[in-house]
């Protein structure tokens, strides 16, 4: 996987993040003398390469109003984790879902999942929704909540 000169100015344009206007790809255009198209087909070329993981928002969830947000940890079998990871992953409350490695016998969790809430209440009705989607496959859970807000950064260059 090679990078030329104009993956490398798109990836320096865009480390920061996508411009919060309606045409965010235009902008990057416009900066670089080149056109949305080009901009668009080569952000999904290295996406596809796997040089760019993903391309997505990072809402500061605090700043929507909420406040309560956990990473909830779930046991399941491995033979079922894809399916059920899967389907935890597509509820509208969850905005992280991972398969991770168990470490034990400390450590027994592999389905990770993070939810928010603006409430306690609400974040314990999804905890609720997932366990009973997991239904006996769920082996055991913890939730980690969130202290404070850790700065959200993309992809920094070096050089």
């Amino acid at each position: 996987m090679t990078l030329d000169e104009t993956d490398r100015a798109i990836m320096h344009a865009t480390q920061a993040g996508l411009p919060l206007t309606p045409q965010p790809y235009q902008r990057i255009a416009e900066q670089l003398g080149l056109t949305a198209e080009i901009v668009m087909t080569r952000m999904t070329a290295m996406q596809e390469q796997g040089i760019i993981r993903r391309i997505g928002a990072v809402p500061n969830h605090y700043k929507l109003g909420y406040r309560f947000n956990g990473m909830t940890v779930w046991n399941v079998p491995d033979e079922v984790i894809d399916d059920l990871g899967q389907q935890v992953g597509k509820l509208e409350f969850v905005s992280h879902c991972y398969h991770r490695p168990r470490h034990l016998p400390e450590w027994p969790y592999n389905l990770f999942a993070m939810v928010h809430g603006k409430t306690q209440t609400d974040v314990d009705q999804q905890i609720r929704q997932i366990s009973d989607l997991l239904g006996d496959a769920n082996l055991g859970c913890e939730v980690l909540y969130s202290t404070k807000i850790l700065k959200k950064t993309g992809f920094r260059s070096r050089g």
